[in-house]
């Protein structure tokens, strides 16, 4: 059995969803009593948006690579970041490491792929949107991205962090956030929702929608079960 190494906390709550995700998808793929083994290294939220808000990518990509080799050290054989917008320095991270890393966006674009969607609307938080982190991937695989307006993703951004991000759903926020996505939707005529952020399912589930809703952390689990059960 492989042992799975996250970087969590980005933020508490999805982190959450990948630990009990990973062991009870694992039990049930492999039909056993066994659970997989996890090392956890939960970084510190505040200081890693810190960086990014300041365009410090570099002491970003410092950040998560040692934390990676911290995973390695402490016996990891593979990786993974329980976060989409630390994914926008993925490629320097990889490159960087001493085990193979598991991407959320490459998980997602070959589910995505998979399913047929053509046009597909990515939301998430204002990094994410704003520097198109699933827009190239998504065109390589011959499907056509589509992004909410600048003043549209103000307003996402603001209606979930930094509230989301502690697992909090403010009802009120939720229903403004539907309604608005839901008309982003009609507006683009798009055919999937992507949720580019880990906790952005805790307010949107499926069926709530005009359109399917991709969940990114569900895509990235899956993923890992199938390394570790290999």
């Amino acid at each position: 059995m492989k042992k799975i190494g996250i970087i969590g906390g980005i933020g508490p709550a999805s982190t959450l969803d990948y630990y009990t995700g990973i062991i009870d998808g694992y039990r049930k793929k492999t039909g056993s009593d066994n659970y997989p083994e996890i090392i956890i290294y939960s970084i510190n939220m505040t200081e890693m948006i810190a960086l990014i808000e300041k365009d410090r990518w570099v002491n970003v990509t410092d950040m998560l690579t040692s934390t990676i080799k911290r995973l390695s050290n402490a016996g990891a054989d593979i990786a993974v970041i329980a976060s989409n917008t630390p994914h926008l320095v993925f490629d320097e991270i990889s490159r960087q490491t001493p085990i193979p890393l598991i991407s959320i966006v490459e998980e997602t674009c070959n589910f995505i792929k998979a399913a047929g969607y053509q046009r597909v609307l990515t939301i998430g938080t204002l990094f994410t949107m704003k520097n198109g982190l699933y827009t190239k991937p998504l065109e390589k695989c011959g499907v056509s991205p589509l992004l909410p307006t600048e003043d549209e993703q103000s307003e996402i951004y603001s209606l979930f962090f930094p509230n989301l991000e502690n697992g909090i759903v403010i009802p009120e926020d939720k229903e403004k956030m539907l309604a608005l996505v839901n008309q982003i939707i009609h507006n683009q005529n798009a055919d999937s929702l992507l949720l580019g952020c880990t906790e952005l399912p805790l307010m949107i589930k499926p069926g709530e929608m005009k359109i399917p809703v991709i969940d990114t952390v569900q895509i990235h689990i899956a993923s890992i079960i199938n390394h570790i059960a290999a």
